[in-house]
């Protein structure tokens, strides 16, 4: 057990902590003994994104703390969907696609996670859940839920009215029978999640209660958003990544030194390791002083997520731009032969192929409001074309969106 006094109460000051089944009894546990927990990752993509990162910090305090995290990949309530948050029924995705990202779920949380001499398990709730007698399972899980009762939840509620197909409203009975599975399996007595998840954990809390007597104990997350309630995360171009190939070291370090003031202290709280008197002091600094608070913040979270190396050198390259507009490898960067150079790109074509703009029609609409800068200089003309002539003398094309997007052009 760790020396840092009871993990439930590090998780409360930082602010992780949203609802728990049974908060004393909780606490008590995990200040006495080693809890073996379990968070679940249901694999609808080949990385895991920063509203994945919230949770692993908190099963990051937890195996520091001296309790053993089992990581659940979702290989079969993958296939149905959890209708959680989601105003449409999610889109079916094949086996194979399915199987693929849950090993890439698995790659990354063994960066984050311990996963040697049992420190921690990675399990796949395929193994249970796709071979799954149906009438068996109605007789031994389906007996234990009020259909009554489950209509009242969030997660059912908000899509009543659209309306909610058989097909997702065995989602909360599957992630209850995991938490049963795992309970009988390993000795797993409580699952973590985000508060979206409120609904299905207290389902797997009384189903263990009920069918075995036992204990079992259900907790969430804050999940994190903006200042206007969405889900943070997001960019024009999509998600935030974890994998460096589809969210560049530097393009994940810009994103959270891009943050509104406003959230930089409960994003440090919550998203580093930095002791609280820090959280607290980095918080309260104002007006051109938070930007020294959201650069600790882009490098620490960065530094956990890609490590000390990465962090420094979007540092250095997010430093560079500001200061002088210079350039740097770290910078996205998009390369044309000298033959597309020859005959010219026009600057619609640059911001879609850069990813600057996710549409041609975006693309116009940012030129039309002033918003482009290439090489310093703005430009409102569509179809104004860039030849190798236009280049600068380091032999790049420096294009700029707004005051925070940024991307090189070289010639290959």
């Amino acid at each position: 057990m760790s020396t840092q006094g009871n993990v439930y109460d590090v998780l409360t000051e930082r602010g992780f902590i949203e609802q728990a089944t049974h908060p004393d009894e909780i606490r008590e546990l995990l200040g006495k003994e080693s809890v073996t927990f379990y968070i679940g990752f249901d694999a609808t993509a080949d990385s895991l994104t920063a509203g994945h990162f919230l949770t692993i910090m908190a099963m990051m305090h937890m195996q520091r703390a001296g309790h053993r995290p089992i990581a659940l990949l979702g290989g079969g309530t993958t296939m149905i969907g959890d209708p959680s948050g989601k105003s449409d029924m999610r889109n079916m995705m094949t086996k194979e696609k399915i199987d693929y990202n849950a090993k890439r779920f698995a790659e990354q949380l063994g960066r984050f996670i311990d996963f040697d001499d049992d420190h921690a398990v990675i399990a796949n709730n395929a193994d249970w859940l796709l071979d799954l007698n149906y009438v068996e399972f109605l007789r031994e899980i389906g007996v234990h839920f009020s259909v009554n009762k489950m209509l009242t939840a969030e997660c059912y509620k908000q899509r009543m009215e659209k309306g909610l197909t058989f097909f997702e409203f065995n989602y909360m009975l599957m992630q209850s029978y995991d938490f049963w599975k795992l309970n009988k399996e390993y000795g797993c007595t409580m699952e973590l999640g985000g508060n979206d998840q409120w609904s299905n954990i207290i389902g797997g809390v009384e189903l263990i209660r009920r069918k075995e007597q036992k204990p079992a104990y259900g907790l969430t997350f804050k999940l994190l958003t903006t200042s206007e309630g969405i889900k943070m995360g997001k960019t024009m171009k999509g998600a935030v990544w974890l994998d460096p190939e589809k969210t560049s070291p530097y393009e994940f370090y810009q994103y959270w030194r891009n943050i509104e003031d406003v959230k930089v202290e409960e994003c440090l709280s919550l998203l580093t390791f930095l002791p609280m008197d820090e959280v607290r002091r980095l918080g309260a600094l104002k007006d051109a002083e938070i930007n020294h608070a959201k650069e600790v913040l882009a490098f620490e979270i960065t530094k956990i997520v890609h490590g000390e190396e990465e962090a420094k050198k979007a540092q250095d390259a997010a430093r560079a731009l500001f200061a002088n507009g210079g350039k740097s490898d770290d910078i996205p960067t998009t390369t044309y032969s000298k033959e597309q150079l020859a005959e010219g790109i026009d600057l619609i074509t640059l911001l879609v192929d850069t990813k600057l703009a996710p549409t041609r029609s975006e693309a116009r609409r940012l030129i039309q409001q002033g918003g482009v800068t290439v090489n310093d200089v703005k430009v409102t003309e569509f179809d104004k074309k860039f030849t190798g002539d236009d280049f600068d003398s380091d032999g790049v094309l420096l294009i700029k969106k707004g005051k925070k997007g940024y991307h090189q052009i070289k010639e290959g």
